[in-house]
């Protein structure tokens, strides 16, 4: 013989008992936090900012072990000794075989970068200084009113920008230059006999550095959220 489960008790103007609520709120599925601007999270904030700490603290370290491990002795740069060079930086670095990591594919070896990426613009020092200065102010903007709170890869992709701009801005401020040592593709030429207009037959001629490395990463993982978004965005 099977009993009927008592009802819930009501109170004498029909609302039901303070425990029978209670226990309906109880079971009932929180509901997610909404997706905002992430310039109004906090968690996305602190992400970002994350993201920038560590590029800059890898990229930094990098190239402190390079200029200390890459070369017969250390390599000691020096901001009065770079101004006073004029550009020609080459003389500030000791003759020292290049460190193979795997043959064909990357080369360890110093180099003073007084310009850009791959060396562009040298020179002109105080020149990217500010539009290193202005690209963290649009990165910045860009973060906080153009993308949201849950947009993880994004925010990635701006951190590692910000903090391989924050890295190399760190070195022409107190060195004058870039501590460049990475070099990929050393010695592969170009096929068929080809040749780069400005001369060269060198795939990559290029010596970077670990925040040229997340500079380009940042940049074409954004790229790549342009040209391919994720279904759900591209069907609001």
């Amino acid at each position: 013989m099977t009993t009927q489960p008592p009802s819930p008790s009501l109170r004498s103007d029909g609302s039901a008992s303070a425990s029978q609520t209670v226990g309906q709120s109880a079971g009932q599925t929180r509901e997610p936090a909404p997706d905002v601007l992430a310039g109004k999270s906090s968690k996305a904030w602190a992400f970002l900012l994350g993201v920038i700490a560590v590029s800059i603290v890898i990229d930094i370290a990098t190239k402190y072990w390079a200029f200390h491990a890459i070369a017969d002795a250390p390599v000691r740069v020096l901001r009065s000794e770079v101004m006073a060079a004029r550009g020609q930086l080459w003389n500030l670095i000791p003759a020292h075989t290049p460190v193979t990591v795997v043959p064909k594919l990357l080369d360890l070896t110093l180099v003073l970068n007084p310009g850009a990426v791959f060396g562009m613009g040298a020179g002109k020092r105080w020149f990217f200084v500010m539009m290193t200065l202005l690209a963290i102010v649009v990165g910045t903007v860009g973060f906080a009113r153009f993308t949201r709170s849950k947009d993880w890869s994004s925010h990635l992709a701006i951190g590692l920008i910000l903090g391989g701009g924050l890295g190399n801005l760190y070195d022409r401020i107190i060195y004058a230059c870039v501590r460049d040592f990475l070099h990929p593709l050393p010695g592969v030429k170009l096929p068929f006999g080809w040749s780069w207009p400005w001369g060269g037959s060198e795939v990559w001629p290029y010596v970077s550095n670990i925040a040229d490395a997340f500079l380009i990463a940042g940049v074409v993982m954004l790229a790549w959220k342009s040209f391919f978004p994720p279904k759900d965005s591209a069907a609001k």
